[in-house]
């Protein structure tokens, strides 16, 4: 009965080292192999004293189990639960010496080794915040695309009265909080829902008006200005969304910011996949809007998924109405050129 345990350990002049813990039987064969690319003087130090680490774990388990340098596992009792015991300790020492042997590999391919829970993605801990600037570009330029709707499509006339208000709205949120979205405010927050509530608003009434005037023949007559139309209501429609998702997603950007909401309500790539992000990764509003685009081209989840029920409603409803918007003005425009 033998077991050989290897430890890979690179020494200061770039040679070989090996080292090797057995059991206590005959025929014990050593086998040893190391990298050893370009490490500083305290990294070298660190790794050479694995061996003499091992050696040491080896002997304490070894001794535990009953065997003495130079004993044979013959010497020991005959009895089934000395054994059983026997079998006990090899398996620690096994457990042992391949955490060694990981953590060393790991550290000689510069791999970094994380005990479990130790260190928190950024997304599920406090962070400063994102930034203001994306949303308030966003919001802006669905803002202006409600005036290249027509007047007869609008809420009120003229067509630039509520775009106005949303404008206002707008630069209220910025000098209120223009860096960082790090600070709770109740009416700060209930500005930003009633800002997002007006352009979804204003967006909904225009698709309503534009699809009963194609169905009913009064609207659709060119097929510029109608392709021109049904594009600012699509695209509208993808940045508002886009507003609603990161507006509700772990209760909003200042509850994400400060870490209070741990359930995620849309899963992206990077909260599965570490690996594939910088440590610092948390969605932010770009991400938000790419998952409105997505969904508002390919009906359908991509590569981000919802998980709360709200989350799937939303994603659903934002479906239906882009499938309207393409399908009416697309067949009615073709219908048109042709």
């Amino acid at each position: 009965m033998a077991a050989v345990w290897l430890a890979w350990v690179p020494s200061d002049g770039g040679e070989i080292m090996e080292t090797s813990a057995a059991s206590g039987a005959s025929g014990m064969a050593d086998a040893s192999a190391a990298y050893a690319l370009g490490y500083s003087p305290a990294e070298r130090d660190r790794l050479r004293r694995q061996p003499d680490e091992l050696r040491d774990d080896s002997e304490v388990l070894l001794d535990r189990a009953g065997i003495a340098n130079g004993s044979s596992v013959t010497d020991l009792g005959k009895k089934p639960q000395d054994l059983a015991s026997l079998h006990r300790r090899f398996d620690e020492l096994e457990h042992a010496v391949a955490r060694r042997v990981e953590e060393t590999c790991a550290a000689v391919f510069r791999a970094p080794v994380r005990a479990a829970g130790a260190v928190k993605p950024a997304w599920r801990r406090r962070t400063r915040g994102e930034r203001r600037w994306q949303v308030a570009a966003s919001t802006a330029v669905a803002i202006g695309l409600q005036v290249a709707v027509p007047g007869r499509l609008a809420v009120l006339r003229p067509v630039w009265i509520l775009p106005a208000l949303q404008g206002i709205l707008l630069v209220t949120l910025f000098l209120a909080n223009p860096h960082r979205i790090d600070r709770q405010s109740r009416v700060l927050r209930i500005l930003g829902l009633t800002l997002a509530a007006l352009i979804s608003f204003a967006n909904a009434w225009s698709l309503v008006n534009l699809a009963t005037g194609l169905v009913n023949g009064t609207e659709g007559e060119n097929a510029g200005p109608l392709l021109v139309t049904g594009g600012a209501i699509w695209l509208t429609n993808v940045i508002v969304f886009g507003l609603w998702y990161w507006e509700f997603d772990r209760g909003g950007p200042v509850a994400r910011a400060l870490g209070t909401h741990p359930y995620p309500d849309f899963q992206f790539v990077q909260m599965t996949s570490p690996e594939l992000a910088p440590p610092d990764w948390e969605p932010a509003f770009a991400d938000y809007l790419y998952l409105a685009f997505t969904n508002a081209s390919a009906f359908s989840p991509t590569d981000v998924l919802p998980l709360s029920r709200w989350a799937k409603l939303a994603m659903a409803l934002q479906s239906v109405i882009s499938i309207v918007t393409v399908a009416l003005i697309v067949a009615r425009a073709v219908n048109i050129l042709k």
